[in-house]
């Protein structure tokens, strides 16, 4: 018995995933739960586990290629490895005379089927409908779907292909308006051969695509400011000290730097609440709630995974989201749901050593947060100069919808907290 791998429900609004690698080859023996394969959305990288234990006997989609929700991804045998099928040994030559005949008849019955298949599977082809993302891009750009090529099953046109095709100045349906042909793609110059030798192509993660596409809007937006301020780190620092030891022995996590500054900037926003708002065309939408998300690297890239209800959160409760957010991110484990939602984003260049960044806004939201390395520097304390451990914060904000006075309002309370964490509720 077969049992199909198919492309899971992958989340709100995604629709379509790139095969970025499989685990197993055709031939290979799986057991039950055991990953087959890795899917890239444009949110999350997600593994899809074998249904049942057997042999992997077909692989239908190849690393690259893109699908849809439910589509076949290959199939699972039960039993042992498959083998490659041998011819059977040759019978004696009059019993091969003999049935001559109707070996040839079998194979005219072959064609003539397989002529029949042919023709099935070309109109098929034809009438295979596009991907629903494709299909979304063909209607807003008024394009006609006859005149672009499919490289998906059965001939499907896919995103890619709509891209590809509008960058060649694909002919649109008839229209009270024309369209106007899109701009092409601007193609790399071409290195010298010696150059060309020491270079490496890298196909981009769906991932990585998403992060630069989605950066990029961000740019094109929103009018985006940054305003800074700076935080005498002394008061957190001799926090962490005093109580890091019973607040781990009560909470089981550590007391870092994150559970304090989310829970500056949810007392900030809701003081300001423009900067945890939203525009929605000529509306502005504002969250009564923060969704805070909290930016970490890992080997793939960016991800925001999100700390949901953090206004409602203890600092405990904050630390133990984001780790466990945290070993999900770097592990590849983040669901859909975990990167969904967000209102805000704090993001920490300190960890890689970073003394000042402008951080680009994560749209829609209207404003990100960017902490920096702690550093001892010679500040006026009463009148006196003093050594104290001081960080660089950074506002990143969209201007149509903060004001430059909130902005730094917005900053203002956040130092506040964090000079004063007394504060901040520790929950001990």
């Amino acid at each position: 018995m077969a049992t199909e791998i198919r492309v899971p429900t992958l989340g709100e609004s995604v629709t379509e995933a790139t095969i970025g690698k499989w685990f197993k080859k055709v031939g290979d023996a799986i057991a039950a739960d055991e990953p087959l394969v890795e899917l890239e959305t444009d949110k999350v990288t997600v593994e899809v586990p074998a249904a049942a234990a057997g042999t992997l006997s077909e692989i239908a989609v190849k690393e690259g290629e893109t699908v849809g929700v439910g589509a076949l991804l290959g199939m699972i045998s039960a039993g042992g490895a498959t083998k490659a099928a041998t011819p059977e040994p040759k019978q004696e030559t009059a019993v091969a005379q003999a049935s001559a005949p109707t070996a040839a008849s079998t194979t005219r019955q072959a064609a003539a089927q397989g002529a029949k298949i042919a023709g099935e599977s070309e109109l098929e082809q034809r009438t295979m409908p596009p991907a629903p993302s494709a299909a979304k891009l063909i209607a807003e750009n008024n394009l006609a779907v006859d005149q672009i090529s499919g490289s998906g099953k059965r001939g499907q046109v896919l995103k890619g292909d709509v891209l590809d095709a509008m960058s060649k100045g694909a002919p649109s349906q008839p229209a009270e308006m024309p369209k106007a042909t899109p701009a092409p793609i601007a193609v790399r110059a071409p290195s010298s051969g010696d150059d060309a030798s020491r270079e490496e192509r890298v196909r981009m993660t769906k991932l990585r695509q998403t992060i630069a596409r989605r950066l990029k809007e961000a740019q094109s937006t929103a009018a985006m400011l940054t305003t800074f301020n700076e935080v005498d780190m002394s008061a957190v620092m001799a926090l962490r000290t005093k109580y890091k030891d019973v607040f781990e022995k009560k909470h089981g996590v550590k007391l870092g730097f994150m559970g304090f500054f989310t829970k500056a900037v949810t007392h900030a926003l809701k003081e300001i609440p423009s900067v945890n708002a939203e525009i929605d065309g000529t509306d502005i939408i504002f969250k009564n709630y923060a969704h805070i998300g909290v930016a970490v690297g890992t080997e793939k890239g960016l991800v925001v995974p999100v700390v949901r209800n953090a206004d409602q959160m203890s600092i405990a409760e904050i630390e133990k989201d984001i780790g466990r957010l945290g070993i999900a991110a770097r592990d590849g484990k983040l669901s859909v749901a975990d990167m969904q939602g967000g209102t805000f984003t704090i993001s920490n260049g300190g960890v890689y050593g970073s003394l000042m960044s402008t951080p680009i806004l994560n749209a829609p939201q209207s404003g990100i947060l960017g902490m920096h390395k702690i550093q001892d520097r010679p500040v006026v304390v009463g009148g006196q100069i003093v050594i104290r451990p001081m960080m660089y914060l950074a506002l990143s904000y969209d201007h149509r919808i903060v004001d430059g006075k909130e902005a730094v309002t917005f900053l203002v309370r956040v130092k506040e907290s964090l000079e004063d964490p007394e504060r901040l509720v520790l929950d001990l």
